[in-house]
């Protein structure tokens, strides 16, 4: 959701910036800009639109020698998508312009006080209050004064800033939003995440909350909240460029839905230790600790959200503790009763979601054990839990997740399994045969995704002129059924719902007409009968049934219309694998109605406002 480029170096700033925003393209945004300090002036170029057209304005406006400028892809929170409320924006004397990601939640109350002072503003976004806070708190020193004028910001931003009268310069700042910045013989690169500065440097820094940085083509000067120079350590990223391109594929989505065996063993395989035993890393949880639990909480948002449905299903029935699963922006203004024996588990593939992050605060007020599930290190998450799990995802460009949300169910695997030992409820044998069941799982993923992607292709046709679909399922299946659904919706703009197969009956299946057509998820051995009854029911009514099942239940399948296998596994595994061909589903029935796939409309990939 925004996203920031930066640059102060030897070499011309204006393509440096173009290409960090295309980076940053999957982050979802209606608008970009640029700034740089040319001939003592900033020179802003901004558009609504893609990043093509604002490099074809700046193409056509100038090419400017400028070697420090900043960068913006705006997702409109504060006022539509338009020129005026692109970023970066200006102060009022010219000095200043500023790039934001996040929000500032007293902007009204500051904007109100500094049109009493003559104030006039050019834009409807909350971010320019800051550039005018700049111009009121100026003291001559640059870094002073963002900090002077950030101290009176309430809400979450990162934020930098160019100065006319430091054109060498960059000063950046965080709370609640990511920032992370890099160093090469270039010069040093900001980016909102590491992709927009990856084929530059792989060794960045994270700026922690409230910390600011001065950069210049040197390196950066890091000051903690106080104002106090720091010293900081530069952390090595694993990712390689080759990762977040597209590799052949004709979209990220596809490409990351190929590459989910590699993420689900690169997740797995250093939790196994050699004795078949599962280990973490930063899991500061005792035995006694796990032992004394009364309660597991599990806290996330979309598909993380789905994710941690299915760690209920199997953490309740491997380690036997009651679990509750919560949106987060439900979980934090619920007032939800926390004790020291409560476990809250908070899910994110960014890290900086921002009710994830803001649940996450309120456990640890609470006195909760709390650990982080996450795809990115040193996130803001990462770095304010009790313990923190990493999915070894790689980086995930599309907005639609398919490769972190498997990442993401490997973990909770793990844990349920990690619990259920520690609290005596899993025998040797029992232990052994999880962990190779887990192991064997990235071999099984790439046996579904070869031998359905052709059929799906197929099938794929007949959702085109749809306007709704419904996807049931009970247990597993359900909890599959509800990730199926959103993708389907988020990339195709198909209008589709999830429900669980049971609650048909109390009103859902009055939409059920001729032709309707319902997917049916049906892995789950202990259910399946129960399923099929549902089955039958939409049948009875008209409807098409679309089902998913594994191989040995292909004889009682006779009554749906179209069919899907996936290899048959350990009935808690299973939903691993019936998620994949809903995937293919949706990635080839938007590529059929002309979607655009990676960055669906009015999406963002990582929500880091409410």
């Amino acid at each position: 959701m925004c996203g920031i480029v930066g640059y102060a170096g030897v070499n011309r700033a204006v393509p440096y910036l173009l290409d960090g925003l295309e980076k940053l393209e999957y982050r979802g945004y209606d608008s970009a800009g640029i700034a740089v300090v040319e001939n003592g002036a900033l020179r802003i170029t901004k558009t609504r639109g893609r990043i093509s057209f604002l490099a074809s304005l700046v193409a056509s406006e100038h090419q400017s020698p400028a070697t420090v400028g900043i960068g913006h892809t705006r997702w409109a929170t504060h006022g539509k998508p338009s020129d005026a409320n692109a970023h970066p924006h200006q102060s009022g004397s010219g000095r200043f312009c500023v790039v934001h990601n996040g929000i500032i939640e007293n902007y009204l109350q500051l904007k109100a006080a500094l049109q009493a002072d003559g104030v006039v503003f050019r834009s409807e976004t909350d971010t320019e209050v800051i550039a005018h806070l700049l111009d009121k708190n100026w003291d001559g020193d640059f870094v002073s004064t963002v900090r002077k004028a950030t101290g009176q910001l309430e809400g979450a931003y990162a934020i930098c800033v160019l100065c006319s009268d430091f054109p060498d310069r960059i000063v950046c700042t965080r709370w609640g939003s990511p920032l992370v910045l890099g160093t090469c013989d270039a010069g040093t690169f900001i980016g909102s995440d590491v992709t927009a500065i990856l084929q530059h440097t792989s060794d960045v820094y994270y700026l922690d909350g409230h910390e600011t940085a001065l950069v210049t083509k040197d390196g950066a000067v890091f000051y903690d909240k106080t104002g106090a120079a720091i010293e900081k350590q530069p952390t090595r990223i694993a990712w390689n460029l080759a990762a977040a391109q597209k590799g052949g594929y004709e979209h990220f989505m596809l490409k990351e839905i190929m590459e989910q065996p590699q993420a689900f063993a690169d997740t797995v395989s250093p939790r196994i230790s050699a004795d078949k035993r599962i280990v973490f890393e930063d899991f500061h949880l005792t035995d006694d600790d796990i032992r004394a639990l009364r309660r597991v909480a599990i806290v996330a948002c979309g598909s993380a959200y789905h994710a941690g449905a299915v760690g209920k299903y199997v953490m309740e029935k491997l380690a036997r503790l009651p679990v509750e699963i919560d949106i987060a922006s439900e979980f934090r203004y619920r007032d939800p009763v926390l004790d020291a024996q409560t476990l809250v588990i908070v899910i994110s593939q960014s890290g900086e979601t921002a009710d994830t992050l803001a649940a996450l605060r309120l456990a640890n007020g609470r006195g909760c054990k709390t650990l982080c599930i996450v795809n990115v290190v040193s996130s803001s998450i990462a770095n304010e839990g009790s313990s923190v799990i990493y999915t070894h995802a790689g980086p995930e460009i599309a907005v639609a997740t398919t490769k972190a949300y498997c990442a993401q169910v490997a973990v909770l695997y793990l844990i349920a399994g990690y619990l259920a030992e520690k609290r005596g409820l899993l025998s040797e044998e029992a232990r052994r045969a999880y962990v190779a069941e887990l192991e064997a799982l990235p071999a099984k993923i790439s046996e579904t995704l070869s031998q359905c992607d052709a059929q799906i292709q197929e099938l794929s046709q007949m959702f085109i002129p749809l306007e709704h679909a419904y996807f049931i399922g009970r247990n597993l299946d359900y909890a599959c059924a509800m990730e199926a659904s959103l993708k389907l919706k988020e990339i195709s703009y198909i209008h589709s719902e999830a429900y669980a197969a049971g609650e048909l009956k109390h009103g859902t299946i009055s939409l059920i007409e001729q032709g309707t057509l319902v997917v049916a998820l049906a892995a789950c051995d202990d259910v399946f009968s129960k399923t099929m009854s549902n089955i039958k029911e939409v049948k009875a009514r008209g409807a098409r049934v679309l089902a998913v099942s594994t191989a040995g239940h292909t004889d009682a399948m006779g009554e749906v219309d179209f069919r899907l296998l996936i290899p048959a596994t350990d009935p808690l595994f299973a939903v691993t694998l019936e998620v994949l061909p809903m995937q293919l589903l949706s990635y080839y029935t938007a590529r059929s109605r002309g979607c655009d796939i990676d960055k669906p409309r009015n999406l963002a990939k990582s929500v880091t406002v409410e």
